[in-house]
């Protein structure tokens, strides 16, 4: 299904100008770390960035100062991210491959997942590592599992809260500021697992935050419609439920990335 309404424009990366450095023997394809050629700053921040086109990370680096990333795509599904970082130790090899190759320290670390991403960055929100990440930023990417399977709400299922137990503690420790979680969605409805919206709700409703309706133009047409922001947690609402609509996320993480760089998120 598509839609001709919004604009959905595409950026393509054709504007980075850096390094593109391939981090071998981590995982079965390898990621690419993303380095501007001229860092003005004595440290940088760093994205790990699970699914999506690097060249869309490389437009978010090269658009923002101070900022390397690395960009991680292990195939289809939450359980191919989630299964590879269940280990504490690969993201551990993943991170000492970017110091060996980074000009500069390492100031903060972030992790950002578009669409099944998000398994990588539950699988490692549940290890040891979890003290180690600054922020967090899910791109109209978290789902569960309902109970019994399959079984909307509508239809008298529940969601299977285990699967969103890490996101419920990222939230309230987002809430109280010792954390950064902003997670965009839209409205789009699989309808055999747990929407975005549905997970969005849960984690609003667990931290006792309001959704708050907003109607304003988001990053390439895309369309926002709701904003829930308390501390620096912030769930950003969108319309859309087509495929493009789920595409304009990823596409929008150069301005996203922005909420995680400021320490807290846009509220207008």
């Amino acid at each position: 299904m598509v839609e001709h309404i919004r604009l959905h424009e595409r950026v393509d990366g054709s504007d980075f100008e850096g390094q593109k450095i391939s981090l071998p023997g981590i995982f079965e394809k390898s990621p690419l770390l993303l380095t501007r050629n001229y860092p003005s700053r004595d440290s940088v921040n760093l994205l790990v960035h699970f699914h999506g086109n690097e060249d869309i990370v490389a437009h978010a680096i090269s658009q923002n100062e101070g900022w390397a990333g690395v960009s991680v795509n292990l195939g289809n599904g939450s359980s191919a991210y989630g299964a590879p970082l269940a280990n504490p130790e690969t993201f551990d090899s993943l991170l000492l491959a970017v110091k060996n190759n980074l000009p500069k320290p390492i100031r903060k670390i972030y992790l950002s997942g578009f669409s099944a991403g998000y398994g990588a960055v539950r699988s490692i929100l549940k290890t040891r590592n979890y003290e180690l990440i600054d922020g967090v930023l899910l791109l109209d990417g978290l789902h569960a599992s309902y109970v019994p399977a399959k079984t909307p709400l509508a239809n008298g299922g529940q969601i299977n809260e285990e699967d969103l137990a890490v996101f419920k503690k990222l939230a309230a420790d987002a809430v109280k500021g010792s954390k950064i979680f902003v997670f965009t969605h839209s409205s789009i409805f699989p309808g055999t697992f747990v929407s975005t919206t549905e997970c969005a709700d849960y984690l609003l409703e667990a931290t006792g935050i309001r959704r708050e309706p907003v109607l304003k133009e988001g990053p390439l047409g895309m369309q926002q419609l709701g904003a829930s922001v308390e501390g620096n947690f912030s769930i950003l609402a969108f319309a859309g439920n087509t495929a493009p609509d789920h595409i304009d996320h990823l596409h929008g993480l150069f301005h996203f990335i922005r909420l995680l760089e400021n320490e807290k998120p846009i509220h207008e």
